[in-house]
């Protein structure tokens, strides 16, 4: 198994048919014991008790770097030890860039981008300690593309600001034996846009996608097993697009 004897923390995971559970069931399969993070603490319990007894869900918004903290030392008491994080916790808002009020850009950039500092930076001593880890973020094709399909602008910036925090902390990390790396999911059936697609638009995205399908979360969580996994040994720095060919570059 490709993650035999690693312990993955995973934030935004408590969905039941999103990305982050999608991703934590993977890993689970795969050896790992994981760590569900989410907003909603018993929503991440119930979620790790579906994976299995050796897992746990800890309640955390990414937002507060004490919560944070708080999470990581809950984490690291119960495996000791945290060898994989993925960066997974996000919320969009279809909105137009003239209509974006402070409190709104505030919002979408606090949890997009300062979640993933903040746990990021939680993490951050115990893997240096250990001079390993592997830490993959998500961002998106809004940040590539800029927006024109849910998000708003202000989403597009934060997932852009993703890309630029990720490689930073490749190059500062490096060293340490710590990979850092992005994934830039295209449009994901999800709950985050069930029922907000209608059939028209639905066939008018489809035309510009060769793969002629939408993805579904096991396709961008193939893709985070691949990043915490020794597959990936030489990696950093990365940007791995998963989005059917929507945009090629």
């Amino acid at each position: 198994m490709l993650l035999s004897g690693k312990t993955a923390v995973i934030s935004g995971a408590a969905g039941p048919r999103g990305i982050g559970f999608t991703t934590a069931r993977t890993f689970a399969a795969q050896g790992a014991r994981v760590a569900i993070l989410d907003i909603d603490g018993a929503a991440a319990r119930n979620a790790a008790a579906e994976l299995g007894p050796e897992h746990i869900g800890v309640a955390c918004d990414v937002t507060s770097r004490a919560d944070c903290d708080k999470a990581v030392a809950a984490v690291l008491d119960a495996f000791g030890q945290i060898d994989i994080l993925i960066n997974n916790a996000g919320i969009t808002q279809a909105i137009k860039v003239w209509d974006i009020g402070s409190s709104d850009w505030d919002r979408i950039q606090d949890v997009n981008l300062k979640g993933v500092l903040f746990l990021s930076q939680a993490v951050m001593p115990h893997m240096r300690e250990r001079k390993a880890g592997s830490i993959a973020c998500m961002s998106s094709v809004s940040a590539q593309r800029g927006g024109g399909i849910l998000g708003g602008a202000h989403y597009s910036a934060a997932k852009a600001g993703v890309l630029g925090l990720a490689k930073a902390m490749a190059r500062e990390l490096g060293g340490d034996g710590i990979r850092v790396n992005c994934v830039t999911p295209g449009l994901i059936q999800t709950d985050i846009n069930a029922g907000k697609i209608s059939d028209e638009k639905r066939v008018e995205i489809l035309a510009g996608i060769p793969l002629n399908r939408l993805g579904v979360p096991q396709d961008v969580a193939n893709v985070f097993l691949f990043l915490a996994s020794d597959l990936s040994a030489y990696l950093t720095g990365n940007t791995i697009d998963v989005n059917g060919g929507m945009l090629i570059h």
